[in-house]
This record gives C-alpha cells, structure tokens and sequence, in this order.
C-alpha cells in the first residue's frame, strides 16, 4: 500500500458526496415505498420524488414537465436522437454515447480544430433542409474543450426560421450533453438555447446510473422503454427515488459552490501543467490554450512515442490514479477518436494522460502526481530510447 494516494481520475467517476448520500439513505430504508402506489405512504415518497424534479428543474431555469428523469446521460442522449427520424448532424469528438446514436442513422460529422472545439460556421455550412437533430456537447470530456453551443443555437434558430418562411415543415432541434460541464458552468436551458440538455448526477458527485433530459415544449420525445407510463409515459419503470432525491442535492450544491471550485481547479490544474511543461520541454498539451476555453479541472497531456496503458500501469503502482481519455473508450485501448479528429498523430496519442481533478484534490495531491509522473515517464523513455 502506497503511503500516498493521488485519484486523478474524477472525469471518469466522483464519489457521492455526503451530503448527497445523507438525503439518499431514507429511501433505501424506511422511505421505500413505490411511489406509484396508492396508499398515503406511497404518495409521500412521490412527493418527495417531485419535490426533487421540482429542485433539479429550479436550478437549470426550467420547468418539472420539462425534466424526464433517466438512468444517467447515455439513456438520455438516446432518448434526445429518438425524437427525430431524419438525418442528424454531430462533431467528430463527441461522446461515444452521441456518436452510436449518429452512426444508427443517416448522419454528418463535422470537424472540430486542432483545440478540439467546432465552431457555428462548421455547422451552419454542414446543415441542409433535411436535417432534424444537431448535437454538440457543452464539453468535451476527453481535453476539456468547451464548445460554443450559444452560437450553434443561433444557426440552428435562423435556419428554422428559415425553413417556416419557405413553408418547410422538417423539424430541427439542438441537443447538448452538459453533463462534463455541470461542476463549474452554469447550466441555464434559456441562455443555452437547446431545445435539449442532458445532465448526469454522476459527474457531479452524485449516483451513478442517474441523469435527466430536459425538453423544451416545442419537442415531442417518443419513449424507449415501455411499460407502466412513469415520466409521462415516456420512461416507465419504478422511479429511482434515491437517486432522484440524490441528485438534486447534487445539483444544489454544484451550484452554490461552483465559481469557487472552477477557480480552485483551475489553479490546481495550470500548478500540475507548469511542473510537468518543466521536466518535459516537448510535452503536448491538448485542448484549447485560453483558460476560458477548456474545463477547469482537466489536463490532457501527450509523451510522443511511448504507451499510456503502461504509464498508467506504472503510476497505478505509486498510488496515482489517471485515465488515458474518457472511461468508456480507455477500457478498450484504442487510440483515442477524439485525438484523431483534432489530428494528433497515432504515435503521439498514443502516449496520453487525461489528468482530471476533483473536489478532493489538494495540491498537495499534485504535487505528489506531478513528481511521480516526471519520474514514471523518465524511466519509461529512457527504456525505450525516447527522448523527451
């Protein structure tokens, strides 16, 4: 057992905060109850279960009817391309979870640029009459670069605007993942002007397997799972009321403590990116260069011509916990779409970290990260006869 232990890792998981977990407990003991069920009991717990809609829909300026509640940000993204039949639009470096929605139906990719980011030009030029669904997430979770979604919406708008004056009847709706984003942005439905956001309690230190998708009243969802008609008869199955109750507490508390802990994480993150740019001249740092353009809590760093899997092997075995990019494209080894899409050559991919840091975080914590990733990859170069 390592002395010290630094988990670096919080872009892939968060521990449930206690305060979350606190509100949680009730409901998996004396609070069990169905809350479809018709007994008083019963009504209490769906009570408690909209007073939780009810939070969530507060702090995201939205309304309870617009929050369908799901089994975290995959099932929503689903739920969001399963409004429209027709051709969608998405960028290269989105989310697996967007990119298998895109790819079951006719689609098209747009680029992104070397930072990672699209742009509304890129998709204002890749749109045509026929398109029904544009998705762009808020923030990529891979190099934390944040999209421009606000000036995506207004392409999206002028060109709806555009079909109704022609007297075109194709629908066309903006869907944006915010569930990277949530810790440190604010997560407005008006200001973004989606006309779909997803929301995962799991990246904000609440439970796993939760999330939700707001809609707005212009757009008819069409339900994948089918069954008793719980949320509206648009995702049926017993409602996961803990979990519910725990993400709302999640959120609340997201929001209350959000500026400061982007600034935190901020400084935490250019500490670590300093040490690492100083023992390693030709280090790649991937994602855009200005602060406001990337997650504050993310560092994504490249040593061309070595592996990660066992760099992080290595650091693993010094008490250092960090993912080679997001978790579900990591557990198979692949080099990473992400890279490839903003041009980043196999051999440098290949060698990256994605270094993500969370509430816990002390720079203490860096500190110890940051010496055992300059020793780790040391070694490794020197026994491969790479020089960094």
């Amino acid at each position: 057992m390592q002395a010290q232990q630094a988990y670096l890792d919080y872009g892939a998981a968060t521990p449930v905060a206690p305060e979350v977990l606190a509100a949680m407990l009730p409901y998996f003991s004396e609070r069990f109850y169905n809350p479809s069920a018709p007994y008083a009991l019963a009504r209490e717990v769906h009570a408690d279960l909209e007073s939780a809609r009810a939070t969530l829909a507060h702090l995201l300026g939205a309304r309870p009817g617009q929050i369908t509640l799901t089994a975290g940000a995959t099932e929503a993204n689903n739920l969001a391309f399963a409004c429209v039949d027709g051709p969608v639009l998405t960028d290269a470096a989105e989310h697996e979870s967007v990119l298998a929605c895109a790819r079951s139906r006719e689609h098209v990719l747009v680029g992104v640029g070397s930072d990672g980011r699209t742009s509304a030009r890129a998709v204002q030029e890749a749109l045509d009459p026929s398109t029904q669904l544009v998705s762009i997430e808020l923030a990529n979770g891979e190099v934390g670069a944040i999209q421009p979604v606000r000036e995506i919406a207004v392409v999206v708008a002028a060109e709806r605007a555009r079909r109704l004056e022609a007297g075109e009847h194709t629908p066309l709706y903006l869907h944006t993942d915010a569930s990277q984003a949530a810790l440190t942005h604010a997560i407005n439905v008006s200001s973004l002007g989606a006309d779909l956001v997803t929301l995962s309690a799991a990246k904000i230190y609440g439970p796993k397997q939760v999330g939700l998708l707001w809609s707005s009243d212009d757009v008819r969802l069409r339900p994948l799972v089918r069954g008793g008609g719980q949320e509206g008869g648009v995702r049926s199955g017993t409602e996961n009321v803990a979990g519910v109750v725990g993400f709302s507490r999640a959120l609340e508390l997201a929001c209350a403590n959000r500026k400061r802990e982007a600034a935190r994480l901020a400084g935490l993150r250019n500490s670590l990116q300093r040490q690492l740019e100083a023992a390693f001249p030709s280090l790649v740092v991937s994602g855009p260069k200005r602060d406001k353009l990337r997650l504050p809590g993310l560092l994504h760093v490249s040593f061309s011509g070595l592996d990660a899997a066992r760099l992080v092997i290595a650091l693993e075995r010094r008490g250092v916990s960090v993912g080679t990019g997001s978790a579900c494209a990591a557990s198979r080894m692949q080099v990473s779409h992400v890279l490839r899409a903003m041009g980043v050559p196999d051999e440098v991919a290949r060698g990256s970290l994605r270094i993500t840091l969370g509430v816990p975080t002390t720079q203490e914590q860096v500190d110890y990260a940051a010496a055992q990733i300059t020793e780790v990859v040391r070694q490794e170069s020197e026994r491969v006869g790479v020089s960094l």
